[in-house]
C-alpha cells in the first residue's frame, strides 16, 4: 500500500481546528482508496514562538524537504509583530522550497453562494496561476531616514525570465487538461508598470508552443471588472505575485468565500503546499465555528497532487453534493459547528464508497512525489 510522508503545521487561530477535519476526510479517503499517510506534526506558530522564541528552526524546516506534501492550516496573529510568523513559516515554506506556482481553484458550487446576480457552476470555473517567488513579494525593500519626517520606504518587484516563462507554461499545459474552453489569459500591467513587459514578452514567445490553446490578455483593472461582469470568460488566468494574491481573493468571494477556497504552493515534482486561503481568525479560535470547508478542499488538492486522483475527486463531489443539497448551508464562519461538517463529509465519502459498483481507487497506485 503506498504511503505519503504529511508534515502538518497547523498554525494559529483556528488553524488547528480546520486542519483536524481536513485530515478526518483526509484519513477517511486514504481508507477508502487504498493509500496510507504518515505524519509529523509540527506546533510552529504564534504561540510557539512567544513560549520559545523559535518560529521554524532549520532542522525543522530541512526535514520538511523529505516530505511527500506539506498542510498548512492558517498563520498570523495580532499578539506578534506584523508579518514576522507570517514570513517566517509560509513565506519561508514558498521561497525556500521554490514552490512558485500558487495555484487557486475558483470554483462555485452552488448558484446560491455566489454574489453574482444569475451567476452559477456553469459561469465560475476557473483556474488562477499565481507567480509564488518573485515580484514584489521577493524581499527587496528598504527605508532611509526611518522615523523621521523625510522617511522613504521603497519596494522593488523583481522579474526574471526563467521564474516568469516555468509559471506561464505550466498555466499552459494545466489548460490541455482541463477540458473546458482551452484558454490561457495573462494579466499583468505592463502598460503602466513596465517592467512588466517581461511577461508580455514571454507570454507570447511561450504560446507559440500551444497552438491548441487560445492566448488572451488582460490588464489588472479590467480582469478585476471582467470577473465581476463575465466570469465565464476565464479558464486557466496566469499573473504575476502580487496581482494574483488580490484577484484570487475577488475570486473566492464569486465562488462563495473564504470558507470555500482552497490552494496549492507547488513545485511539481517536488514537495509541495497545501492550505486554506483564509487567515487565521483569532477571535473564532476554540469556539468550533469557523468552516473547515477550503481546508478539505485543500487536502483534496493535495491527493491530486500525490497522484491519488480518486480520491481527490471524491472528497471534491461530496463537497459538492453536501452544498448542493444544502445539508451544507454555507461556508461562514457560524453556518456551522466545525466538526459537524468533517463528520458530515466523513459520512457520505463512506456511504458513497459502500453504495454498489462504487470505485475504490485502489486499483491505482501511485507513486510517493519527491
Amino acid at each position: 500500500m503506498t504511503e505519503y510522508d504529511i508534515a502538518v503545521i497547523a498554525g494559529d487561530g483556528i488553524g488547528p481546528e480546520v486542519t483536524r477535519e481536513a485530515l478526518k476526510v483526509l484519513d477517511a479517503a486514504a481508507a477508502i482508496y487504498g493509500f496510507r499517510t504518515r505524519r509529523t506534526t509540527y506546533p510552529f506558530g504564534t504561540d510557539h514562538w512567544l513560549q520559545t522564541n523559535e518560529i521554524f528552526p532549520d532542522k525543522a524546516f530541512e526535514e520538511t524537504r523529505q516530505k511527500n506534501a506539506i498542510f498548512l492550516g492558517a498563520i498570523g496573529d495580532p499578539r506578534a509583530p506584523v508579518g514576522l510568523i507570517e514570513y517566517g513559516i509560509i513565506a519561508k515554506l514558498r521561497f525556500e522550497l521554490d514552490l512558485y506556482v500558487n495555484l487557486r481553484p475558483v470554483r462555485c458550487y452552488d448558484e446560491r453562494l455566489c454574489p453574482l446576480k444569475g451567476k452559477g457552476p456553469k459561469e465560475v470555473d476557473m483556474v488562477f496561476v499565481r507567480e509564488n517567488t518573485e515580484g514584489a513579494y521577493a524581499g527587496t525593500y528598504g527605508y532611509a531616514h526611518k522615523h523621521l519626517p523625510i522617511e522613504v520606504a521603497t519596494q522593488v518587484m523583481v522579474y526574471t525570465r526563467v521564474a516568469t516563462e516555468r509559471v506561464i507554461r505550466y498555466a499552459f499545459e494545466l489548460a490541455r487538461t482541463r477540458n473546458k474552453r482551452k484558454k490561457v489569459t495573462m494579466i499583468d500591467k505592463a502598460n503602466a508598470l513596465r517592467a512588466q513587459d517581461l511577461w508580455t514578452r514571454t507570454f507570447a514567445a511561450v504560446a507559440k508552443d500551444y497552438p491548441d490553446i487560445e492566448a488572451d490578455h488582460a490588464y489588472i483593472d479590467a480582469a478585476c471588472m471582467w470577473m465581476v461582469k463575465n466570469p465565464e470568460w476565464f479558464d486557466v488566468a496566469v499573473t504575476p505575485n502580487l496581482f494574483g494574491d488580490i484577484i484570487t481573493d475577488l475570486g473566492a468571494m464569486i465562488q462563495g468565500g473564504m470558507g470555500i477556497a482552497a490552494s496549492g504552493n507547488i513545485h511539481p515534482g517536488r514537495v509541495s503546499l497545501f492550505e486554506p486561503i483564509h487567515g487565521s481568525a483569532p477571535k473564532y479560535a476554540g469556539q468550533n465555528k469557523a468552516s473547515p470547508v477550503a481546508a478539505i478542499l485543500a487536502a483534496g488538492m493535495m491527493c491530486d497532487y500525490l497522484g491519488q486522483k480518486d480520491a481527490a475527486a471524491a472528497i471534491e463531489n461530496t463537497v459538492i453534493d453536501l452544498v448542493r443539497s444544502n445539508r451544507i448551508r454555507g461556508v461562514n464562519t457560524g453556518d456551522h459547528p466545525t466538526d459537524e461538517v468533517g463528520n458530515m463529509v466523513v459520512q457520505e465519502l463512506r456511504s458513497n464508497a459502500a453504495k454498489p459498483g462504487a470505485q475504490t481507487g485502489s486499483a491505482r497506485p501511485a507513486a510517493p512525489v519527491k
